[in-house]
């Protein structure tokens, strides 16, 4: 399918329904501004079970994507590329966005830009912004841990992962051994800000560990036996002392990888890079390497389009888009 000039104000409208919230935006491809983002979230609807249900998550995706689209129509004679998250993610949510994205390619006659999630969050960072690379960026969410160096678009590394759990799981599964609710990681964050952490001391995972790799399956299951142990008006400390083990971990994982390879620029991105303490850490440690810390906005931390339509910028001038029928979905893909 041709591709439209890139002047003026041609657009690309892109789709998020990788987990549990339904997002949609469009962004003007020659300015990189974004003319029209919306995102409704599934928290409450997830809260009850005390994590995301997929099945749940696709149907309420079919309702909200449809609802957020209607809002599109004014801009769709300018739309030039559906960009779409097509991996990684939970399969059945992340079919509901590509098969609208082939929906709208077939009616309005433009090609698709597949874009992967992960890719979407380093590009959270450059929103209505000019990219910065090379960078080393730490990803954290609710799936994902990991440290990788980008080069460019087409360019990135993973160096290091999680090997079980990843940063922001752990906090949502420690929230839901303490009953508070769903995500966790907020829930967490708040509670520890009336609590000592000084008053539990648990194990750092892999401290001893030459590995550059993360890990906290370890740390959760000390959480839960201390959960078991102590008063309900102990939580808050259970929480300090748990957020602050599980930053350190990243912070001396970070410090390892460092002594062979000092970053330039640093970034932090996912949803779990909202965590307030995390930035703070991340910030003191790099003052010693005088490399800048790069944050996404807080509001394009968490899944978002914003951050698929700024990503598939990028895409777009790789000339990477593809026909309807050559787009396939990748639950377990990485970068």
């Amino acid at each position: 399918m041709a591709v439209g000039k890139r002047v003026g104000d041609a657009m690309i409208l892109s789709i998020e329904s990788s987990c549990d919230d339904s997002s949609i935006a469009i962004t003007e491809i020659a300015t990189k501004k974004l003319i029209y983002h919306k995102k409704i979230s599934q928290e409450l609807e997830h809260s009850q079970y005390g994590g995301v249900v997929p099945e749940l998550a696709s149907r309420l995706h079919a309702v909200a994507l449809p609802a957020i689209l209607s809002e599109c129509e004014p801009w769709f004679n300018e739309l030039k590329a559906i960009a779409v998250t097509n991996e990684p993610g939970l399969g059945v949510t992340l079919i509901e966005g590509v098969v609208m994205a082939k929906a709208l390619s077939v009616a309005l006659n433009i090609p698709i830009l597949p874009i992967n999630h992960l890719k979407g969050h380093i590009y959270s960072l450059f929103i209505e912004k000019e990219s910065q690379f090379p960078l080393t960026v730490l990803l954290v969410s609710g799936g994902h841990t990991q440290l990788i160096e980008v080069r460019s678009y087409s360019d990135m590394e993973t160096v290091a992962t999680t090997m079980d759990d990843s940063y922001g799981e752990s906090f949502d599964k420690v929230a839901k051994m303490m009953k508070l609710g769903y995500p966790g990681g907020p829930l967490i964050e708040r509670l520890a800000h009336s609590g000592d952490a000084s008053k539990l001391s648990f194990t750092v995972p892999l401290w001893q560990s030459p590995l550059i790799a993360f890990s906290y399956s370890g740390l959760k299951n000390q959480v839960r036996l201390a959960v078991e142990t102590v008063s309900y008006e102990e939580y808050p400390d259970i929480a300090a002392a748990f957020q602050k083990t599980a930053t350190d971990h990243l912070i001396q994982k970070l410090k390892k990888y460092f002594k062979t390879k000092p970053p330039l620029r640093f970034a932090i991105v996912g949803g779990a890079s909202a965590n307030l303490y995390l930035r703070s850490q991340v910030q003191q440690m790099l003052t010693v390497y005088k490399a800048p810390l790069l944050l996404a906005p807080l509001e394009y931390c968490s899944d978002n389009a914003a951050m698929i339509g700024r990503c598939s910028l990028e895409a777009y001038s790789l000339n990477l888009y593809v026909n309807h029928t050559d787009v396939a979905i990748n639950p377990r893909c990485k970068l």
